[in-house]
């Protein structure tokens, strides 16, 4: 298994970085190997991203998610398997930190030389700072999805 750790200060408040960070389909906007994100359910997502020239498809589930502060997931089916969480960390009334943690399985040999060579870590490190972008640049955020998931499901 890889991790990837990466955060990126925004000019929101948490309240408004958690409320996009929760909008699973605009992800396509500001994360660059994203296709597509497509909400199943309440706390599933079916995922195509392109990596390296190959598209990957997979489902991810979410097991916890409380609102301002943390969306953690992990896959469940599909070519790529991974967990995570992103944080949300209150910083003043107007900025908070987001970080971004998760392992992965690289799966052939280019995505492991990949992540040998920390490709990945700087992928992470450019889509965080297009969401800085993207969050910042937007009157209000996208919507919202505050429901609380406990480690048993949606509370």
């Amino acid at each position: 298994m890889t991790t990837v750790t990466e955060s990126v200060d925004v000019n929101v408040p948490v309240t408004t970085a958690y409320n996009q960070w929760t909008q699973f389909e605009s992800f396509p906007q500001f994360l660059d190997q994203v296709e597509d994100i497509r909400q199943v359910d309440s706390t599933t997502n079916h995922w195509r991203v392109k990596i390296g020239g190959a598209v990957r498809e997979f489902d991810t589930v979410i097991t916890e998610q409380h609102p301002d502060e943390r969306v953690a997931w992990k896959s469940v089916a599909g070519d790529v398997v991974h967990a995570g969480v992103v944080t949300f960390h209150r910083l003043s009334d107007d900025s908070s930190r987001v970080t971004v943690q998760f392992d992965w399985q690289p799966g052939d040999a280019m995505e492991k030389v990949g992540a040998a060579l920390g490709v990945d870590d700087h992928a992470v490190k450019k889509d965080l700072r297009n969401f800085k972008e993207f969050i910042e640049a937007q009157p209000a955020e996208t919507g919202a999805w505050r429901d609380d998931v406990d480690r048993g499901g949606v509370a």
